[in-house]
C-alpha cells in the first residue's frame, strides 16, 4: 500500500470520501467509480445483483477492513512490513477510511437494488429472495457494527448528505427481527430452489438458507448473551428448534470462479503477513493435523512450523529471526495461483456445534447433547471441513492431553494457557477450552475471532511487543475501530450522533455495547 487519492464521491446513498488506492496489487479496489449509485433492476438483473451483493459483502476493501486490522488483532497472522503499523495498534485513518467506505459504496448498492426490487410490490417481487437478501443483509452489516459500533443503518438511502447512525443494540435488535422474519417467509418455500447459480454460496437451496439463517441469530444471541441474556436465551433456543448447521454440507462458501477470486489469496502475494506466535503456541502445541492444513512449513524444512509475535517494532521486523524466510507462511492453498479455485470461507457447521456448547453452559436448551459432546461436534466438522476424515486421528486429537507450547524467537515467550484439547472436569476451565477450539476453527475468518476475543478473553494471546495506540497498552485490547475521516467531513452531524450512541470517546479503547 503506497499511494492514496481523496475522491469525493455524491451518492443516492449519502455523502462519502472514497480512498483511490494503488496497492501492492493494482486495482484491488475500483474506488474511482461511483458505485453507489444503483441502476433500476428488473428480474433478470436481480439475480445477478445478489451473485454481486455476495461477493462485495464479504471482499469488499478486504486489506483494508480485514487483512490490516481483524486479522491481527484476532492474531491468526503477525505483520512482517516494516512500513505496517497497525500490527502495534496503529490506527490508520485512510485505511479505515477505504474500508468504510468500500462496504458503502461496493457492498450495499447491489444488495439494496435486489431488496427494493423483490420487496412486496417491487418491480420484481419475490418473497423468497427478499428473504435471502435479507438474511445476507444482516451477514454483512454485523462484521461493520462489530468494527465501528453505532453505524449508518436504517438510514442508508435516505439520499440526504446527513445519514443518522444507529445505536449498535438497535441494530442488533433490528438483526434478530429481520432474521426471524426471513426464517418465517422461507418456510412456504423449504424444498425449493430460488436464484441458482445466482447464489454463490448454496445454489439457491432454501433449506440451508434457512439453517443459514438460524445460524446467524445462534452467533448473535451468544454475542449478546452478557447484556440482554433474556432475549438471548430464547433467540438462541428458538433457532435450534428452528435447524442450525450441523453436517459440512451445510458449510458456507463462496464459490471462486476466473472472474471472482479469492482476496486472501491475492493478498499473500504481497509477502506482508504471517503465522502468528500465539498461533503457533496453540497450534504446534496441541499437535493439531490441521497445522499443515492452514501453514507451510518453514522454508527449507519439511515440518517446522514458526509464528511471530505480533507488535514487533520495524527494526525489530528487519532481524533475520523475523524474517518471512524464517517463518511460516500459508498453505499452498491460500496462494495466488489458487485465487480462483479455492473458495471463500463465510460460516461453517463447526462454529455451530461451539455455539451450542457455550449455550450449554449458559443453561439455554441446545437441543439433545452436553456441553462436551457439542464441543467435540465442532472439533470434529473442523477437521472434516478441512479434508482430515480419519475418525481414529480425530479421536485422538479430541482425547489429547498436550497444551499449548512455548514459542522461540527475538523475545521467547512462556505458553499463556494450561488448557487441553480434551474436555476439563474444571468448569473454570471448559469456556475456555470453547472458544480457544473455536478460535482455530475460525481460520482464516480474523473477522468473527476477533469480535469473540474482545467478548470473552480467549483464546489467551501474547500481548503485543510493542502498542502506537495512545488509548490501549501492548497488554490491552483494540476494542474498536474509531469512526472515519471521510464521515467527520461530509457526514459531521451523523457521525456526531454516532459517537452519543457510542457512550463513550472515539477511541479504540471504547467498548461495544455488547462488550460492556
Amino acid at each position: 500500500m503506497k499511494k492514496f487519492r481523496l475522491y469525493i464521491i455524491a451518492s443516492g446513498l449519502f455523502l462519502v470520501t472514497a480512498i483511490g488506492i494503488s496497492s501492492c496489487t493494482d486495482k484491488f479496489e475500483e474506488y474511482n467509480t461511483d458505485k453507489t449509485r444503483l441502476t433500476e433492476l428488473d428480474a433478470s438483473g436481480v439475480g445477478n445483483a445478489f451473485a454481486a451483493a455476495q461477493h462485495r459483502g464479504l471482499m469488499f476493501s478486504w486489506q483494508l477492513f480485514q487483512s490490516l486490522f481483524s486479522d491481527l488483532q484476532a492474531q491468526f497472522f503477525a505483520n512482517t512490513a516494516q512500513a505496517f503499523g497497525s500490527d502495534r495498534n496503529f490506527m490508520n485513518g485512510n485505511w479505515l477510511n477505504g474500508a468504510f467506505n468500500g462496504f458503502y459504496s461496493t457492498a450495499v448498492p447491489p444488495l439494496y437494488g435486489v431488496l427494493s426490487e423483490t420487496k412486496p410490490g417491487g418491480k420484481a417481487a419475490n418473497p423468497a429472495i427478499f428473504a435471502i437478501a435479507n438474511i445476507w443483509k444482516v451477514k454483512v452489516y454485523q462484521p461493520i457494527t462489530d468494527n465501528w459500533g453505532p453505524i449508518p443503518y436504517s438510514a442508508v438511502g435516505n439520499g440526504l448528505k446527513t445519514v443518522e447512525y444507529d445505536a449498535q443494540d438497535v441494530i442488533y435488535k433490528d438483526f434478530l427481527t429481520t432474521l426471524a422474519k426471513s426464517v418465517a417467509d422461507l418456510q412456504a418455500f423449504k424444498g425449493t430452489n430460488v436464484l441458482g447459480n445466482n447464489d454463490l454460496i448454496y445454489g439457491g437451496n432454501v433449506d440451508n438458507w434457512i439453517r443459514f439463517a438460524n445460524t446467524l441469530r445462534l452467533r448473535i444471541a451468544i454475542r449478546i448473551s452478557a447484556v440482554e441474556p433474556a432475549l438471548a436465551k430464547s433467540t438462541a433456543e428458538a433457532a435450534v428448534v428452528g435447524g442450525v448447521m450441523e453436517t459440512n454440507a451445510h458449510d458456507a462458501f463462496i464459490r471462486t470462479t476466473a472472474n471472482n477470486f479469492n482476496t486472501l489469496n491475492q493478498a499473500t502475494a504481497w509477502n506482508e503477513f504471517r503465522m502468528s506466535a500465539s498461533m503457533e503456541s496453540i497450534m504446534v502445541g496441541f499437535a493439531d493435523p490441521r497445522t499443515s492444513k492452514y501453514w507451510a512449513p518453514v522454508p527449507g524444512t519439511t515440518a517446522t512450523f514458526k509464528g511471530l509475535r505480533n507488535g514487533y517494532q520495524p527494526v525489530d521486523l528487519g532481524k533475520p529471526a523475523n524474517s518471512v524466510l524464517a517463518l511460516s507462511n500459508v498453505n499452498d492453498r491460500f496462494l495466488p495461483a489458487n485465487q480462483n479455485t479455492n473458495p471463500f470461507d463465510v460460516m461453517m457447521s463447526a462454529e455451530a456445534w461451539f455455539l451450542r456448547a457455550e449455550g450449554v453452559l449458559k443453561g439455554w436448551n441446545m437441543g439433545a447433547g452436553t456441553a462436551q459432546q457439542f464441543y467435540e461436534n465442532g472439533i470434529d466438522r473442523s477437521m472434516r471441513q478441512w479434508g482430515i476424515t480419519d475418525a481414529a486421528a480425530i479421536a485422538a486429537y479430541t482425547a489429547s492431553t498436550k497444551t499449548p507450547a512455548a514459542v522461540t524467537g527475538v523475545v521467547d515467550s512462556a505458553p499463556l494457557s494450561d488448557i487441553t484439547v480434551v474436555w476439563s472436569a474444571d468448569p473454570t476451565k471448559q469456556l475456555e477450552q470453547i472458544i480457544t477450539q473455536k478460535w482455530v476453527a475460525l481460520y482464516p475468518n480474523g473477522v468473527e475471532a476477533w469480535a469473540e476475543y474482545r467478548r470473552t478473553g480467549f483464546p489467551k494471546l501474547y500481548a503485543r511487543i510493542f502498542s502506537e495506540s495512545l488509548f490501549v497498552p501492548t497488554t490491552g485490547v483494540i476494542r474498536r475501530t474509531p469512526f472515519t475521516i471521510g464521515e467527520f467531513q461530509v457526514n459531521a452531524a451523523g457521525v456526531a450522533g454516532g459517537i452519543t450512541k457510542l457512550g463513550g470517546a472515539d477511541n479504540e479503547a471504547t467498548r461495544l455495547w455488547w462488550n460492556k
